[in-house]
Parts: C-alpha cells; structure tokens; sequence
C-alpha cells in the first residue's frame, strides 16, 4: 500500500479534543520541463478516482526511502517523459490537499533537456503506457488553467509558479538542496498529534 488513513487524537487547546482522520502519505515530486522555446510538457494521463484524464507535469511518489528529491524527479522525468535535464532549480513547494491529507509536494524546474537514447527508455505500463505529451508556451497553460481546462493540482501550482518565476527573472527559482522541512520519508511516523505551540 502506498498510503493508509490514520486517526488520531488531536488536543487543540481551547477547542478541546477531538478525533481527525486523514491519508498518511510519503510525498511526492514533480517537474514542469521547459524547453528551449519556453514551452512546458503536460501530460494527458487516466485518474481513476476522478474518472477522467488529466493533463498534468511529470511527477512521481518520494517511496523510495531517503532518496534525494532531485534524484527522484530526474527519475520520473526520464521514465515518464524520456528526458534528461542539465539544469534542476526549486520552483515551489505545496501541501496537496491538507484538510484531509500531509502529502507534500516538491515542485521543480527542469531545463537544457535532452532526450533519453531510445535503447535506455523505461517500459512504462498501466495508465503510464497511453500518456499523450503536449509541449505549450507558458502564456497558453496559464490560460487554460484560469479557463478552467486544467484540474490536476500540480499542473495548476507549476503553471502559475513558473510563470512567475520567469516574470521575476528566475531570481525565485532555489537550490535543489533548498531545506524542505515540509517532507517525511516514506517509512516516518505521520504529524505529531497536534497544532504547533
């Protein structure tokens, strides 16, 4: 199993005890790829959860334990995308959806990309095998998203980041050992159980 929802007592001071439940989860990487044009690879990929398919950015779960971040979305990069990259820059970092789940999310940005040779490809299965590639300018994925045309929550966060990142000149762009306190490896207790004093 990737991920198990935990319940947990947790004492919120004034307002008392009480009970959550949420998905424990390793964490995950993902990578918005930017061409030499200034275009971004989107993914079109089945969610079955959402019964649809879901134009999104390389990305992949952190189940390997004390794996690097970077080493894990240069991974996904080359067995999702075939592609390497010269360049790793921090783009963002995010909570997926923390009413109800600690997944954290470490957003990179992916540059100066070559192809991986075809004899070195990974054998991709499952909703991987079927994926489209979609290569659009940044302009173009910040209208679709705002159009409502993009749902996957990576896509929508790297879409938006980087298009601010390159509005500030990349000077927000950090380093890929920028501190990440946010991520727990795969084999780490879940949140204490409760708020921060």
């Amino acid at each position: 199993m990737i991920w198990d929802v935990v319940a947990e007592q947790v004492d919120l001071g004034d307002g008392g005890r009480v009970r959550r439940e949420f998905i424990d989860h390793p964490g995950a990487v993902a990578v918005i790829a930017l061409d030499a044009d200034d275009r971004l690879l989107l993914q079109r990929q089945y969610r079955h959860p959402v019964g649809r398919e879901l134009w999104e950015p390389p990305a992949g779960l952190l189940d390997v334990d004390h794996e690097p971040a970077q080493a894990a979305a240069a991974r996904e990069l080359a067995e999702e995308a075939d592609l390497v990259a010269d360049r790793w820059d921090v783009l963002v970092d995010y909570f997926t959806s923390p009413g109800g789940s600690n997944e954290a999310i470490r957003m990179f940005l992916a540059r100066d990309l070559r192809e991986v040779p075809v004899e070195d490809r990974f054998a991709r299965e499952a909703e991987e095998l079927e994926m489209e590639p979609r290569w659009v300018s940044i302009d173009d994925a910040v209208a679709a998203v705002l159009a409502g045309q993009v749902h996957n929550p990576s896509a929508v966060v790297g879409i938006l980041a980087v298009r601010a990142a390159r509005a500030a000149g990349w000077s927000t762009l950090r380093p890929v050992d920028a501190p990440w306190p946010e991520r727990r490896d795969a084999g780490d207790a879940p949140n204490p159980t409760g708020p921060p004093a």
